[in-house]
């Protein structure tokens, strides 16, 4: 008998079929992947084993069965019972998922509290082992720290103690890797494959990753507009996949690449030497302050027309140099230069001046693009900011870029949430390219994005890059994506550069032993 058995699920709103007709079986101690691109049902369907839907989505279930249990009859209040002990989630977007108002701490011991019989002490313990078994640095702090005070990967260690914290027997993960680093992805995989021997907990595990579905699946399950395309053998439908769409789907999966890039040199673009940046925390009525070398002595070389990829563990300085660089931090000491202009210890109109040669591709699309604006709006502010153009000149310049990004003109009339991630990342892009900069830093921007939309927007900055002349800052967790668009890549550990060079020989032969680690960790 399964754990968990789903027949002919179809879930409707008014005019549309969101899923239609998706069953499937999972046994204990087995994990069945779920792939597919955005829109295809992956997510609402575990919404609907979950008993999470939205109340404006119908659902008609032949059989949705957990263990002895009819899913389908339960009250709000059984579910909520089986919810956190014997089945549990892990969401793609834990910003959204956590209590931004309590502590990381409180929000994990309260499922403790309300599944268990531990006493505050116990459960304060418990909390702490878990953060230990997650990799999460300094638990006690850790433990008292809110949703904000944490970085993207550390904050879905925290929902993955949270999902495992009662040892569920069914567990769906919600993309819960996507946004790890590689080598915090190969230990919070490994700890669901021994949860999975101890406990055999069922695992549903919803991904774009087929590296992930390499190392983990058991059987895969492959959606494409709300239905069933392919499922078997994870072996199987990996070494020989009967559907075209399967095949398109594995075909844009990234790859290590270490064939050598055209070498590129002449004219640099952006020199910056021996960057440090340092802050500060703590230091309240009775906390001694703390000093964190955020940055340590950090120098790169980029010529024009270049990308350099930067690479490293989350907390490792990526981001924080890539902000000094831009000046959007001040630098403690160094020296950066963008054509030969020195960019530290610039301010008011010098520092907007220089803005419009440098221009940033944020990670998440939705959350850079102001809801309440249309898609035009937003890629003209920087024109309008400037001073650049008429009305009509601009509107004119935001047509051009629409369709250099490969999308509609009408899409300036639409908001964001009408557009889907990918469409989203490429009005990002669009908004970008509106100053004409030549450089532009992408910080993680097509980690959130499914293979087959990521391999499209990469193809489409190259395409960019060649028709504009701009240079890239490529910043990201991905080694595989980053050896595909980086001539040059940079390895940060701790906020040093610990390594740097060609790609093709950092990635064939990487001389430190950091790097090493990162690339034996890659999934699959």
């Amino acid at each position: 008998m399964p754990l968990l058995s789903v027949k002919n699920l179809t879930l409707t709103v008014p005019n549309a079929t969101l899923v239609d007709g998706v069953s499937f079986t999972l046994e204990k101690g087995k994990t069945l992947c779920v792939v597919g691109e955005s829109g295809s049902g992956k997510t609402l369907s575990s919404l609907a084993i979950m008993g999470l839907l939205p109340k404006t989505i119908q659902a008609k279930v032949e059989e949705l069965a957990f263990s002895d249990i009819n899913l389908n009859t339960l009250t709000a209040r059984q579910h909520r019972q089986l919810r956190g002990s014997r089945m549990s989630m892990i969401f793609q977007e834990p910003l959204s998922a956590l209590n931004p108002v309590m502590t990381m701490g409180k929000q994990v011991a309260e499922v403790l509290q309300i599944h268990t019989k531990l006493n505050k002490k116990e459960r304060y313990e418990k909390v702490l082992a878990l953060f230990e078994q997650v990799k999460l640095p300094e638990p006690k702090r850790i433990y008292a720290s809110y949703p904000h005070q944490l970085s993207g990967g550390q904050r879905q260690r925290v929902m993955i103690a949270m999902a495992l914290a009662c040892q569920p027997e069914l567990l769906i993960a919600d993309e819960p890797t996507t946004a790890l680093d590689a080598t915090v992805q190969k230990e919070i995989l490994k700890l669901i494959k021994e949860l999975q021997g101890e406990f055999k907990t069922a695992v549903l595990f919803i991904t774009h990753d087929f590296g992930v579905v390499k190392q983990i699946a058991d059987d895969v399950l492959v959606m494409e507009h709300g239905k069933v395309v392919e499922q078997g053998a994870a072996n199987t439908i990996l070494s020989k996949p009967k559907k075209a769409y399967t095949k398109r789907l594995l075909a844009a999966a990234p790859q290590l690449n270490t064939k050598p890039h055209a070498e590129i040199s002449g004219d640099i673009l952006l020199k910056a030497e021996n960057v440090n940046k340092t802050y500060t925390r703590g230091g309240g009525l009775f906390g001694a302050k703390q000093k964190v070398n955020a940055v340590q002595n950090a120098s790169l070389t980029l010529y024009k027309g270049q990308t350099i990829g930067i690479v490293g563990e989350s907390g490792s300085g990526k981001s924080t140099l890539a902000k000094c660089i831009l000046q959007l931090e001040k630098p403690n000491s160094g020296d950066i230069q963008l054509n030969g202009q020195q960019l530290v210890g610039l301010k008011g109109k010098k520092l907007r001046t220089a803005w419009r040669d440098m221009q940033m591709i944020f990670q998440d699309p939705f959350a850079s693009l102001n809801p309440r604006q249309t898609v035009g709006t937003s890629i003209a502010e920087g024109l309008k900011a400037h001073g650049i153009g008429t009305e009509q000149e601009r509107q004119t310049k935001v047509a051009e870029l629409l369709k250099a990004v490969e999308l509609p003109v009408d899409a300036a009339n639409r908001y964001p949430h009408q557009f889907s991630g990918g469409q989203r990342q490429r009005i990002g892009i669009a908004r970008a390219l509106a100053l004409n900069p030549a450089l532009v830093v992408a910080d993680e921007a097509v980690a959130s994005l499914d293979v087959s939309v990521q391999k499209q927007v990469l193809e489409l900055m190259n395409k960019l890059k060649q028709d504009f002349g701009l240079s890239y800052l490529f910043i990201s967790h991905d080694l595989r994506v980053v050896s595909q668009v980086a001539d040059w890549v940079l390895v940060m550990h701790q906020g040093q550069v610990v390594e740097q060079g060609p790609t093709h020989k950092v990635f064939g032969s990487p001389q430190q032993a950091y790097t090493q680690q990162l690339l034996a960790s890659l999934p699959g």
